[in-house]
């Protein structure tokens, strides 16, 4: 709601609609909120992902020049991600730091890993826990068990921060649409 207010005062607000103006304040003061501790709260209804997404859809028509195109179209020129692909993104760079000992957290009660050499999987493999109501499955590790599992090696296999995110970021822009739990 909050988020939405940000957005109709930047496009009140200034009269000329600078480019790099509207990206910075909605860098700063929007995407913040549609953000917000999103690896813990991570929305799975379908309302509710287009909800948020409609508060960046509206953003990207302020732009004058971007106005009459699509929505994939604005989102390509801007070079941005839909705000689904950016949970997933920061969903799977906290996976690679908890993995890769960034961020200290004992893995062995949320997931299994299994780190035997096949031809199908990445070669680190994850295995999510069970779960019993619908609510545990869209928990941060059980939403991420599957996409995880399907990344490339040679993206798992960074061993940088920066080269991690470099290669997903290249990966998620070649693939059209990546999705994990939702539900209507």
């Amino acid at each position: 709601k909050k988020a939405n207010k940000l957005v109709g005062f930047i496009g009140r607000t200034f009269d000329y609609k600078s480019e790099k103006v509207i990206l910075t304040l909605y860098n700063a003061l929007v995407r913040p909120h549609l953000e917000y501790c999103i690896q813990f709260w991570s929305p799975y209804y379908r309302k509710d992902i287009n909800k948020l997404e409609r508060i960046q859809r509206r953003m990207t028509k302020i732009i004058p020049r971007l106005r009459k195109k699509s929505y994939e179209e604005r989102l390509k020129e801007l070079n941005f991600f839909s705000l689904s692909k950016r949970r997933l993104r920061g969903d799977l760079i906290e996976v690679f730091k908890i993995f890769h000992g960034f961020d200290i957290i004992n893995i062995n009660d949320y997931v299994t890993t299994d780190l035997t050499s096949s031809t199908r999987n990445n070669g680190f493999k994850i295995i999510g826990k069970r779960f019993r109501s619908n609510e545990a499955k869209h928990f941060f590790f059980n939403r991420i068990v599957n996409v995880w599992n399907s990344l490339p090696a040679q993206i798992v296999n960074s061993i940088t921060i920066e080269s991690f995110k470099k290669k997903l970021d290249k990966h998620l822009a070649s693939v059209h649409q990546v999705e994990y739990f939702t539900t209507a």
